[in-house]
């Protein structure tokens, strides 16, 4: 982004009616160092805060030595925590106990026939021991519509890129 995003005193799981997007949280990671080959990140990934300190390689299924995250993972945590907290969300709401829920998000990266460029897709699968599909099928829909993560891929998501000077 080129300007500092401005974080409202909204939360989450509080309704809102006002400006068309209005920032609740907002963070920072850089990547930096590391040789690239073959379009593959690599370096060192670590946030502003340095909570997040991570390597990122290229994965040995590409020729790499795989010792390290590769993008596609750091957003399939980011995906999958999103997800369950939307969900989590919506079963405390239903008063159901979110306790026993699990999401695994994979992250596939794959090529566009039409254009030769890379494409990601996701897939998740809830475990929800304990609740009867019917009561979780229509909590998951709702999460859906809720998590900032399904809505990105459905809606988009606006993106800036800008060089610094």
């Amino acid at each position: 982004m080129t300007e500092p995003v401005e974080l409202s005193v909204l939360s989450a799981g509080k309704g809102f009616a006002g400006r068309a997007f209005s920032a609740i949280y907002a963070t920072a990671v850089t990547v930096s160092g590391g040789v690239g080959g073959r379009e593959e990140a690599s370096g060192r990934a670590r946030s502003r805060d340095g909570l997040l300190d991570l390597g990122l390689r290229m994965p040995a299924e590409s020729g790499g030595g795989g010792q390290g995250c590769r993008p596609e993972q750091l957003l399939a945590a980011g995906f999958a925590a999103c997800f369950h907290g939307a969900l989590s969300l919506v079963a405390r709401q239903a008063a159901l106990d979110p306790g026993p829920i699990a999401v695994e998000a994979t992250v596939s990266l794959g090529r566009v026939v039409q254009d030769g460029g890379n494409r990601l897709r996701v897939d998740l699968v809830v475990r929800w021991p304990g609740t009867a599909r019917e009561v979780a099928a229509p909590l998951l829909r709702k999460a859906d519509s809720v998590c900032p993560y399904t809505r990105m891929t459905r809606d988009g998501a606006p993106a800036t890129v800008t060089l610094a000077r």
